[in-house]
C-alpha cells in the first residue's frame, strides 16, 4: 500500500489538474457556444419560450463560445469563469431545477457541474500551463493575464 501511496504522491501536479479542468470545460462550453451561435434563430426562439430576451441568448451564445475558448488557452480564466458561472446559474436555477436533479428528465446534474466547474476556476485561475502562465513574470505580473 505505501508503495502505491509513495507513487500517487510523486504524481501531484496541481497545476496540470488546472489544465484538464480547463480543457474539458472549455471544450464542452465552446461545442454548445458554437451550436448555439450557428442556430441564432432557434436559441432566440428556444429563450424567447423560456421568457428570455433575445440580448440574453446572443449574450449566452457568445459567452459561452468566447469563455470556452479563453478556458482552453488559459487567459483571462476569472473572467470566463464569472461569465460562464453566471450563465450556467441561469441554466440551473431558471431551466432545469424544476426538472430535479437526473438529466434523463431535464434536471439540473449538467448545468450544475458546469456551474460548479467554472466556479472552481475562479479560485484557481489558469494555472502554470497556460499563455497566463507564459506572461507570469513578464510584462503582466500584476495584472489578470499573468494571475494564478
Amino acid at each position: 500500500m505505501y508503495m502505491i501511496h509513495s507513487a500517487l504522491h510523486r504524481l501531484h501536479n496541481p497545476d496540470l489538474g488546472i489544465l484538464l479542468i480547463r480543457l474539458a470545460l472549455g471544450a464542452v462550453f465552446i461545442f454548445h457556444g458554437y451550436q448555439k451561435v450557428v442556430a441564432m434563430d432557434q436559441t432566440i426562439s428556444f429563450f424567447a419560450m423560456l421568457g428570455f430576451s433575445a440580448f440574453l441568448a446572443y449574450a449566452a451564445a457568445w459567452t459561452e463560445l468566447i469563455g470556452g475558448i479563453f478556458l482552453v488557452g488559459g487567459i483571462f480564466v476569472r473572467y470566463a469563469g464569472i461569465a460562464l458561472s453566471i450563465v450556467m446559474a441561469v441554466a440551473v436555477f431558471a431551466v432545469h431545477f424544476k426538472n430535479g436533479f437526473n438529466i434523463g428528465n431535464g434536471g439540473y446534474e449538467y448545468a450544475f457541474t458546469l456551474l460548479l466547474g467554472s466556479l472552481a476556476l475562479i479560485f484557481f485561475g489558469a494555472g502554470a500551463y497556460s499563455l497566463a502562465g507564459l506572461c507570469r513574470g513578464r510584462m503582466c505580473t500584476d495584472c489578470e493575464i499573468g494571475a494564478r
